[in-house]
């Protein structure tokens, strides 16, 4: 089997110099087929506040550009694990929200068709619920693990039903999440009143608030997750804005109080063992952005996913095919 192509090598290239693709990986069309793909989705139509989302996947890929081939926090290197291509933006409707999802949702469905798992770059969290509609149809009903300074669940915002701020109230209603394993992490702030709880419960979500990763550490909230949703598919879901503003300025509603960078990455690197199947990183605004905060951050977010998915697929290889292409 033909080895996986990897990064492009910065001894030869430097990291400033040629086309940014995400950690300088292959495109698809150079490899014909890859065992995860990341996804660009430029799309903000859903924001209830500040725009532009539509422009993180670009400047996320530009922050990528100094991630490196092996990932000592989880000891892999997930470019040689698997094949790893990054296959441009989705071109979606700016205009017409329901022809956008519908548009995201085949892109998804066409690039896991043969077993392949996504990682999506947004983009606002609207994006979230056509990704969720093509896992379920791969895999069923999936368990979510939600990174987020809000809930997420409210239903409408001047009667629309798809925005940013209700695509896994949407997601519930429409039979996409299993109900016994959700969880929201990192929230915080005010809400509209005490029935938008009441609803998430209804839900079915668990919440881990950003005070309790502060109080409790963040390995006694990677077990609390590992034990909510161990033994079933799961999707991650990253709002950029779960970070503080402090470590991500660039996002469209941020919240005082949230998670540092260092305790994202380390209860994202808490979850290695569970069948990861796909995830995505929303929320990033480069307008509000400086010294590309935000976007370095995310990217690095992106990569331990990748990270995460790759490992997930070499322990269903088996050992003998571990550092070997999954198609």
């Amino acid at each position: 089997m033909t080895p996986p192509q990897g990064p492009v090598d910065s001894s030869t290239v430097p990291r400033f110099a040629g086309p940014a693709t995400f950690a300088r990986i292959p495109r698809l069309d150079e490899v014909g087929r890859a065992g995860i793909t990341v996804l660009g989705i430029p799309f903000d139509s859903g924001v209830s506040y500040r725009p532009g989302a539509r422009f993180g996947p670009s400047r996320i890929r530009e922050a990528s550009r100094l991630l490196r081939p092996f990932n000592p926090a989880l000891d892999v290197a997930p470019f040689e694990v698997v094949q790893v291509a990054d296959a441009g933006d989705v071109p979606v409707n700016p205009f017409d929200i329901r022809s956008a999802l519908d548009t995201i949702e085949a892109a998804a469905l066409a690039m896991t068709s043969e077993g392949q798992n996504l990682v999506t770059i947004g983009g606002d969290h609207t994006v979230t619920l056509p990704l969720l509609r093509s896992a379920a149809r791969r895999h069923g009903p999936v368990a979510l693990v939600h990174f987020d300074a809000h809930l997420d669940t409210w239903d409408t915002y001047f009667g629309a039903d798809y925005t940013h701020g209700t695509p896994f109230r949407r997601a519930v209603e429409e039979g996409l999440l299993d109900t016994e394993a959700l969880c929201h992490v990192g929230t915080r702030g005010p809400l509209y009143g005490k029935k938008d709880l009441e609803d998430d419960r209804r839900f079915g979500f668990g919440i881990v608030t950003a005070a309790d990763v502060y109080r409790n550490g963040v390995d006694h909230v990677a077990q609390q997750l590992r034990e909510r949703v161990a033994g079933r598919p799961v999707y991650l879901s990253i709002d950029i804005d779960v970070l503080d503003p402090a470590f991500a300025p660039g996002t469209g509603t941020p919240e005082a109080g949230g998670l540092s960078s260092r305790e994202l990455l380390e209860i994202l690197r808490g979850l290695n063992g569970l069948d990861i199947v796909g995830g995505d990183v929303v929320e990033v605004a480069p307008a509000y952005d400086h010294a590309e905060i935000t976007s370095i951050a995310a990217a690095h977010v992106a990569y331990d996913l990748v990270s995460l998915i790759a490992l997930t697929r070499g322990r269903a290889a088996g050992p003998d095919r571990e550092t070997r292409e999954v198609p």
